[in-house]
C-alpha cells in the first residue's frame, strides 16, 4: 500500500511559496503583531465623516491600506492551513489571524453606519466634489444601496465583533473535514489495499476504471461521511439560521434577498438560472448516463458510477512541464501581458501540486495583495489535469490584472461572475489541444473531460444551489435544518433530476457534506452563471476573435468596478436573457451528442 507523505516530506518544488507573502513565520508574527497595533489608526476618523468629502476619502484611504495588510496575514495563515490541516501550529495561527480580522472588521464598522447617518445627498454630494473620493465610488455606492439594511452603530460594531464567531460554522466544518475525517482502506479488484481519504476519493477513486475499487471507495466514503452527518447537519442548520435572523434583524424579505443582494443579483435572475438549466439540461445528463450505464455494463449505476471513465485504456498522461507548455499555447490568445501571468504562475510556485496528509480537497485560487495568487491542485499526471490547471490560472489571470488596474477596494467582485475566466481557460485549452491532433479518440476524451467540467460546474454545483434554495425556503418556516431534512431534500432532488437513471442511495443522498461553499452564502448556484457567460464568450472568440479577445481583457481589468450583470454585458453576454442560459444549455448538449455519436460508430 502506497504511504501517504506527510506535508513535512513533500518536496518543497511541489509546494506553492509562502515566502512571497512573508519570507518567514517571523515576518508573519511581526506583521500580525503591527497590524494589531495600527488598528487604532481607523478611530482617528470617527464621527468626522460629516466634515468634508475628504474626511471621508481619507478614512476609506486609511481603511483600504488596513484591510491591505490584514489580506496577506490571512492568506498566509489560511494558506499554510490548507497545505496541512492536521498541523496544531497551522490551526493556531488561523485562530490567531481570524480573531485580529474580528478586531479589523469591529474597528472599522463605524464607516458604513456612520457615513450612512449622514443627511440625505452628502454621499453623492461628496462624490461629486472630491476626485480622491471617486477612486472609492463603487464602495460609496455600495453603501449607498445597503442604506435601508443598516443598523446602528452599536448594533453594526457589536455584529463586527461577533466575526469569528460567526463564521464558526465554516472553520467547524474545513478543520473537521481536513483533520478528523478518518475513512477504512479500501481492496481494488486484484485485493489490494490502498489508502481512503477525502481527496483520493474525489480526485482518484471516485474517477477509477475499476469497478471494485470505485465501488468499494464509494462504500468507504459514504461511511466515513456517515460519521459526522449529524455533526455538519447542526453545523449547517447553524448556518442557514445565521442568515435567516440577520435577515430579519436588516429588513430584508427573506436570506435569500440579503445573499442575492450581496451579489447584486436580482430574484428573477437567480431563479431563471436554477429553472431554466435543471429542466433543459435534465435529458441531456439522463442520455449520457444511459450511456455510461450501457458502457459500464452496470445492472445500476449509482452516484459514484457517474464520472468512470468510458474509455479508461486512453487517459492521456502528462507530466507538469508538459503541461505547462500546452496551456500557455493555448491562452496564447489572449496576448502578450496575459501569458505573462500565466508564466509566472507556472514557473514561480504559485501552485501547490502536492499529495499530502491534511491538505485541502478540490481545487482552488486565493489572490494575495502585493504578491501572487496561489493555486491548490493535486497533479496526478494526467492530461485532465492541465485543464483543471488552466481553470484555475483563469482566477488568477483575472485576479493579477484586476489588482493590476484598480486599487484594492474595487478588485473583488461578485460571485456571479467569478466562474467565468476560469472556464473561458479550461475551453481555449480544450480548443487547442484538440487542434493538435485529428485522433477521434482523443476528440471524445476531450469532450468528456468538459463533460465532467460541465457536470461538476454547471450540474452538480446548481443541484447543490437548488439545495439552498429548497432549504432557505424551508428555514424561513421555521423548520429546523438538520441532518435528516437535508438527506432527504437531496435525495428528492437528485431523483428529479436524473429520472430514475441513476440510483439515489445514501452515499448520494449524503452529497450536501462535500461541498464547502454552503458556507460562504449562496455560492453553488453561481458556478451556472459564471459558466453561463464563459461559454458565451469563448464560444465568440473562437468564431471572432481579437475583437472579442481585447474586449474581455478589458472586462478582466476592471475587476470588481461594475455590478455582475453589467460586466457580463459588456463581455457581450446578456444574463437577464434565457436565451444566455440555453447558449451553454446546448453546449453541453452537443457534448452529449458528440459522445454518443462516437460510440455508436465505434460499434
Amino acid at each position: 500500500m502506497k504511504k501517504r507523505l506527510t506535508r513535512a516530506e513533500v518536496p518543497a518544488e511541489l509546494t506553492w511559496n509562502l515566502g512571497d507573502i512573508f519570507a518567514s513565520k517571523e515576518d508573519w508574527e511581526a506583521a500580525l503583531a503591527a497590524l494589531a497595533r495600527d488598528l487604532p489608526l481607523i478611530a482617528q476618523f470617527k464621527g468626522r465623516l460629516s466634515e468634508s468629502s475628504s474626511a471621508l476619502a481619507d478614512c476609506l484611504e486609511t481603511a483600504e491600506k488596513l484591510q491591505k495588510r490584514l489580506s496577506r496575514v490571512m492568506a498566509y495563515a489560511s494558506l499554510a492551513l490548507s497545505g496541512d490541516g492536521t498541523d496544531a501550529a497551522n490551526q493556531a495561527s488561523m485562530g490567531r489571524a481570524q480573531s485580529l480580522g474580528a478586531e479589523a472588521q469591529a474597528a472599522m464598522a463605524f464607516i458604513r453606519s456612520e457615513a450612512l447617518e449622514l443627511p440625505p445627498g452628502t454621499l453623492e454630494r461628496y462624490l461629486e466634489e472630491s476626485e480622491a473620493l471617486r477612486s472609492f465610488a463603487r464602495t460609496v455606492q455600495r453603501m449607498i444601496d445597503d442604506k435601508p439594511h443598516i443598523l446602528g452603530l452599536e448594533a453594526e460594531r457589536s455584529i463586527a465583533a461577533l466575526g469569528e464567531i460567526l463564521q464558526a460554522p465554516y472553520s467547524v466544518y474545513t478543520r473537521s473535514k481536513a483533520a478528523d475525517m478518518a475513512f477504512a482502506d479500501i481492496l481494488d479488484s486484484e485485493g489490494k489495499t490502498h489508502p481512503m481519504s477525502f481527496s483520493l476519493y474525489e480526485e482518484t477513486y471516485e474517477k477509477s476504471p475499476d469497478f471494485t475499487l470505485r465501488r468499494n471507495a464509494w462504500a468507504s466514503f459514504t461511511a466515513g461521511l456517515k460519521n459526522y452527518q449529524n455533526t455538519y447537519g447542526t453545523t449547517w442548520g447553524t448556518e442557514v439560521k445565521k442568515h435567516v435572523v440577520m435577515a430579519k434583524l436588516r429588513g430584508y424579505a427573506s436570506a435569500t434577498h440579503m445573499l442575492l443582494h450581496q451579489q447584486e443579483v436580482d430574484l428573477t435572475s437567480y431563479h431563471m438560472l436554477h429553472d431554466v438549466i435543471l429542466k433543459e439540461i435534465a435529458p441531456h445528463m439522463r442520455r449520457y448516463a444511459r450511456l455510461r450505464k450501457q458502457l459500464l455494463g452496470l445492472k445500476e449505476m449509482l452516484y459514484c458510477d457517474i464520472e468512470a471513465p468510458l474509455d479508461p485504456d486512453f487517459s492521456p498522461a502528462t507530466t507538469f512541464s508538459a503541461a505547462a507548455d500546452v496551456i500557455a499555447k493555448g491562452l496564447a490568445v489572449l496576448g502578450t501581458e496575459y501569458t505573462a501571468i500565466v508564466a509566472d504562475s507556472l514557473k514561480n510556485r504559485w501552485v501547490d501540486l502536492a499529495d499530502n496528509v491534511g491538505k485541502s480537497t478540490g481545487a482552488f485560487c486565493y489572490g494575495v495583495p502585493d504578491a501572487h495568487p496561489y493555486i491548490l491542485v493535486t497533479w496526478t499526471d494526467n492530461m485532465r489535469g492541465a485543464l483543471i490547471l488552466a481553470h484555475e490560472i483563469g482566477h488568477a489571470g483575472h485576479g493579477v490584472l484586476a489588482m493590476r488596474y484598480q486599487r484594492l477596494s474595487n478588485v473583488r467582485g461578485s460571485v456571479f461572475f467569478t466562474e467565468a475566466p476560469s472556464i473561458i481557460n479550461e475551453l481555449l485549452v480544450g480548443n487547442y489541444i484538440a487542434a493538435q491532433s485529428s485522433d477521434p479518440r482523443l476528440h471524445r476524451w476531450l469532450a468528456m473531460q468538459l463533460l465532467m467540467t460541465y457536470h461538476h460546474n454547471f450540474v452538480r454545483h446548481l443541484i447543490e444551489g437548488e439545495l439552498q434554495r429548497r432549504t432557505y425556503v424551508l428555514a424561513e418556516k421555521g423548520q429546523p435544518i438538520t441532518a435528516n431534512v437535508l438527506s432527504r431534500v437531496q435525495g428528492e432532488i437528485l431523483d428529479e433530476f436524473w429520472g430514475g437513471e441513476v440510483t439515489i442511495d445514501e452515499g448520494a443522498r449524503l452529497t450536501w457534506m462535500r461541498q464547502p461553499h454552503f458556507y460562504m452564502g449562496l455560492y453553488p448556484y453561481s458556478y451556472s452563471a459564471g459558466l453561463t457567460i464563459g461559454t458565451a464568450v469563448a464560444k465568440a472568440i473562437k468564431e471572432q476573435g481579437q475583437p472579442v479577445v481585447d474586449k474581455w481583457l478589458e472586462v478582466l481589468k476592471l475587476g470588481g468596478i461594475k455590478p455582475p450583470v453589467e460586466l457580463a454585458r459588456m463581455a457581450g453576454v446578456e444574463m437577464t436573457d434565457a436565451a444566455a442560459i440555453r447558449t451553454a444549455v446546448d453546449y453541453v448538449g452537443g457534448l452529449v451528442d458528440s459522445v454518443v455519436q462516437s460510440f455508436a460508430q465505434k460499434e
